[in-house]
């Protein structure tokens, strides 16, 4: 773990909280530059009609278009849960230097917990990648917003 990690996944926790408040997947990403936050981003799927409106997603697009390019050579992403194939395959195509997460997702995470997208041979880049950063705190929020969801669902 790095001296920020902690501080750093603290803020995508308030971006999984802003999604909690609309009723999204509690899901928060930021993008890192230089130890400034450059990029945020929470899961908009539902406010959006957008299947690829993850937090990832929307975090890395504007991260590219702050640093006008598609490349994100020397930052890092933060996010509360541990990306699907699609977002870890997206942070594949822009380079990035690390992924760092919270939760492990037993079901989908493309990082290992599910299966491991860099594993696979022939692949050009593959980033630092970290989890278990806050751990709890993030697999809480996303626990407590499905078992909600299951008890508040019609019998």
């Amino acid at each position: 773990m790095e001296k920020n990690d902690l501080f750093f996944m603290g803020e995508a926790l308030l971006e999984a909280k802003k999604a909690l408040l609309i009723d999204e997947v509690p899901v928060g990403a930021i993008v890192v530059k230089d130890d400034n936050i450059i990029a945020r981003g929470h899961n908009r799927r539902e406010a959006s009609g957008d299947p690829t409106a993850h937090a990832e997603i929307i975090a890395i697009k504007k991260a590219c278009r702050k640093l006008g390019v598609w490349r994100l050579d020397g930052c890092r992403i933060y996010i509360t849960i541990e990306p699907c194939s699609m977002c870890a395959g997206a942070l594949l195509w822009t380079r990035i230097d690390a992924i760092i997460y919270g939760a492990r997702d037993p079901k989908g995470g493309a990082l290992g917990s599910s299966y491991n997208l860099f594993a696979q041979k022939g692949i050009n880049h593959i980033p630092a990648i970290r989890g278990g950063i806050r751990e709890e705190e993030c697999g809480e929020i996303v626990s407590a917003f499905f078992k909600s969801k299951r008890s508040n669902s019609p019998s």
